[in-house]
């Protein structure tokens, strides 16, 4: 799996896209830093366990609106 990341304007939440396959889901990452440049820097160095959660929560249906959705580790 690949993390394709997805800038948005709204601080430290960034979207990005987890990839399996040609099947792509939706996820949000929700952070606590002001900038996006911060929490997309989190999320890259935190990119392995993230991936993890966002695969179990989706195995489990764990979404909102079809949207996995995560915080700070």
């Amino acid at each position: 799996m690949q993390i394709v990341p997805r800038v948005k304007p709204d601080h430290g939440t960034i979207t990005f896209f987890l990839a399996s396959g040609a099947n792509r889901q939706m996820c949000q990452l929700a952070t606590t830093f002001n900038t996006q440049k911060q929490a997309f820097s989190y999320l890259q160095k935190h990119r392995t366990e993230f991936e993890r959660i966002a695969r179990a929560r989706l195995a489990s249906g764990e979404l909102e609106d079809g949207i996995v959705v995560l915080s700070m580790l």
